[in-house]
């Protein structure tokens, strides 16, 4: 039953940081499930070589997909507690943000791109940065923190 009491009392912060985190563990799964990554026979451990693409959308590699599984895993750990989920949805969102701007400097060819990014993974990428950081901003009141468990 302490299960259910630690469900309870989590807040709307921790749980949107865990349906952060399930996405990204899952979108690093399904990056090394052939025919859901296209190309999968050409996909590198890292750099702007790597053939395969998410979807047949956006550009992974092994690396890339690893990434994506380790934010998962980060985000179940610290969405355990309110500040934590509230820094890995603002930190998470403002390292994609960096992403962001990081995949429109560097060639998409250039050595630099060590994680294959293309067009749409840095528009995903600015989708997300924006979203974790609304989310950590919106949900992270302190208020709502306080109020957990009281009743209306």
């Amino acid at each position: 039953m302490a299960h259910d009491t630690q469900v309870a009392s989590s807040t709307l912060l921790q749980k949107a940081a865990l349906a952060v985190a399930a996405t990204f563990a899952l979108v690093g799964v399904l990056g090394f499930i052939p025919g859901i990554t296209t190309n999968y026979d050409q996909m590198e451990f890292i750099g702007h070589h790597s053939g395969a693409e998410l979807l047949g959308i956006f550009a992974v590699s092994v690396l890339h997909n690893l990434v994506h599984l380790a934010f998962g895993i980060v985000g179940f750990v610290l969405a355990k507690s309110f500040d934590g989920a509230r820094a890995y949805l603002i930190g998470g969102g403002i390292i994609y943000l960096v992403l962001t701007v990081y995949g429109l400097v560097v060639d998409r060819h250039d050595d630099a791109n060590f994680v294959p990014l293309n067009a749409a993974d840095n528009w995903l990428h600015l989708v997300l940065g924006i979203g974790m950081i609304a989310l950590g901003l919106l949900l992270g009141n302190r208020s709502e923190h306080r109020n957990v468990g009281r009743a209306v």
